[in-house]
């Protein structure tokens, strides 16, 4: 493929070139892990107050010597890829009374290398997320509550368990019709029909709290999360 060609394909970014501004010695084991942290932490919704984390391929060989394990936490602290106190986070976390488990784990011959698997606990919510920092502080998520689905944190996002029935989507969409949103992408996964299914909306600016709040009044939805986009 000519270089032109590719060019108009896909615009490339400061952020794709040189990667994100960070502390730490990779970009891959420390700004995407903290990355990975910060989503986990938007998905439960709040601060953790128990994490449990699952390191798997070179997350758990090579993550303590590249400051891995720190890095996960900083993002569950709520740090930015760039913040100095990033050294610092286990101790930031016992001072604010995050207890945090590290695990070595198997994710499959077929999971990224750079994976973990975080189980997040605070207020009595409960969620499971696996990620993996896929390179250059890119990061994707892969499960949610054992839920197949992939975002990367690339755009602001709003995700919402509930019961499959009818009209679900169609009572999602319209809020954001209401609050004038364009949903850049969509993607709904269920493990049985009648029962409960995940859907994850993709938008091109900021979804409001008021319509998260909006959504969590309709009887038959779970929960709703918004993710902000990741931005450091």
């Amino acid at each position: 493929m000519h270089p032109l060609t590719f060019l108009m394909k896909r615009a490339i970014s400061a952020f794709d070139i040189i990667g994100p501004i960070m502390v730490g010695p990779s970009s891959s084991h420390t700004a995407g892990a903290v990355r990975l942290g910060r989503l986990g932490r938007a998905i439960l919704g709040r601060q953790p107050r128990r994490a449990v984390l699952g390191l798997h391929g070179s997350f758990a060989r090579t993550g303590r010597g590249h400051g891995t394990d720190r890095a996960l936490v900083a993002g569950l602290l709520g740090l930015a890829t760039d913040d100095p106190r990033i050294r610092e986070s286990l101790k930031l976390a016992r001072e604010v009374g995050m207890e945090v488990i590290f695990r070595e784990v198997d994710l499959g011959e077929d999971a990224h290398p750079n994976s973990v698997a975080m189980t997040l606990e605070a207020d009595g919510q409960q969620v499971q997320v696996v990620g993996a920092s896929v390179g250059g502080g890119m990061v994707v998520i892969q499960e949610v509550n054992g839920y197949p689905i992939r975002f990367t944190g690339e755009h602001e996002a709003l995700l919402v368990v509930a019961e499959d029935r009818p009209g679900t989507i169609h009572m999602i969409t319209g809020l954001f019709l209401e609050y004038n949103l364009n949903i850049a992408f969509s993607r709904v996964e269920r493990r049985q029909r009648g029962g409960e299914a995940i859907q994850l909306f993709e938008a091109d600016d900021p979804i409001p709290d008021d319509l998260v709040d909006a959504l969590e009044d309709f009887h038959w939805v779970r929960w709703a999360r918004r993710i902000p986009r990741l931005v450091a």
